[in-house]
């Protein structure tokens, strides 16, 4: 299968699979209910100061999921919300793909699943299709948990309500139209699926950067995005997580404009070789609300708590910060369920996690439609 330029676009359509599926399976479902208990962690004190979250639950900070200010515990927020429709819109563009035979329309596909994802916020319920609407279409809309607001960037709402879909020949990272100075976490936190198809890393990048201007239009915005999936498909073929970092930064130096996001993720390995983590360390990364921050600090948190044993431990200094917690906790989540599996996900926090059937679901859907041809249910993941 190839895309409208003649390159191979992502995974095995032949029915061969890559690699040892069942470990890209593993990590496929690591990645994405990593990311959403980190999210759940976080969710309950993003908008709270460290002394703040000291206040509340003790010098330790956060020790697991708590509560949020409805007094629910385990909800996930925009963020694994806009995951998801990213991973479904990773999956309809391949189907579009294989079954037309042609691809080059994955910004499109990944807008129509953007624009669902907007349906969640504007109303209480599916809204009712027309005869004629690609949009709202396929299996994902109708799940009643995802109609609830959690605190979503003014820009990823902005933004899609712009029409803008970016040219899929221009230049990576070049400022976008849209949102033209905002590079908000928003990018980076949806963008992990985009390291899960089996695609080189660079092809990786260049997609999540490009969907990343759909709604923020600053090149560091995309450049995070972009640096995210890299290091998600490296983790996806087995590399450790500082072999996957460096590759990605090594990436990141091919594109103009790169320097904020290098400079960043250059901080955080460093940080990670200085001793032991501490909250107050976290903090010098930023506070997450911007993109190459969320990822530095994610980065920082998975590199100084490396073992899979210490998941726990390194969600947990993850979210423990001033500033946005469910973002810096659901992209470590990504990259630490991307390098050891669901496995090692706590599973105490993981039973408590919202939608957590229908994430996993999800996750072993984009494994099955990279790794061979699927015959769908009608109308579950169609081509648009």
């Amino acid at each position: 299968m190839r895309r409208s330029d003649g390159r191979e676009w992502g995974g095995a359509v032949d029915g061969t699979a890559w690699g040892n599926t069942e470990g890209r399976r593993a990590r496929i479902r690591g990645c994405l209910l990593g990311g959403a208990i980190g999210d759940a962690l976080g969710n309950p004190v993003e908008f709270l100061s460290l002394a703040g979250i000291r206040r509340a639950h003790g010098e330790e900070g956060v020790r697991g999921l708590t509560p949020d200010e409805d007094g629910v515990t385990g909800r996930i927020t925009d963020d694994t919300q806009m995951t998801l429709f990213t991973a479904e819109g990773l999956i309809r563009a391949h189907v579009r793909a294989r079954t037309k035979g042609i691809g080059g329309a994955e910004t499109t596909v990944l807008r129509n699943a953007y624009l669902r994802w907007l349906d969640t916020q504007n109303h209480p319920a599916p809204p009712v299709r027309g005869g004629d609407d690609e949009i709202r279409t396929g299996r994902l809309r109708h799940e009643s948990w995802l109609y609830a607001r959690r605190a979503p960037g003014n820009a990823c709402l902005t933004g899609l309500a712009s029409g803008h879909v970016p040219d899929p020949a221009a230049p990576v990272g070049a400022r976008g139209p849209v949102n033209s100075e905002s590079k908000g976490c928003g990018t980076v936190m949806r963008s992990a699926p985009f390291g899960l198809t089996g695609q080189d890393a660079a092809e990786a990048f260049a997609l999540a950067a490009r969907c990343a201007q759909l709604t923020h239009g600053h090149p560091t915005g995309a450049h995070a995005a972009g640096a995210l999936a890299a290091v998600t498909a490296h983790l996806l073929e087995g590399d450790s997580l500082p072999g996957a970092v460096l590759r990605a930064m090594d990436l990141l130096a091919r594109h103009p404009g790169h320097e904020e996001t290098t400079a960043a993720l250059r901080a955080a390995v460093d940080l990670a070789g200085q001793g032991a983590p501490s909250a107050e360390k976290v903090e010098t990364l930023g506070a997450g609300w911007v993109a190459e921050e969320a990822l530095a600090i994610a980065v920082y948190c998975a590199l100084v708590l490396p073992r899979p044993e210490q998941t726990g431990q390194a969600l947990l200094l993850s979210v423990n910060h001033s500033g946005d917690s469910d973002s810096t906790g659901a992209v470590c989540g990504n990259l630490l369920g991307a390098r050891h599996g669901e496995e090692h996900l706590p599973p105490s926090w993981l039973v408590r996690t919202e939608g957590r059937a229908v994430i996993a679901e999800v996750a072993d859907d984009l494994a099955l439609e990279f790794t061979h041809p699927v015959d769908w249910p009608r109308g579950r993941y169609p081509g648009c």
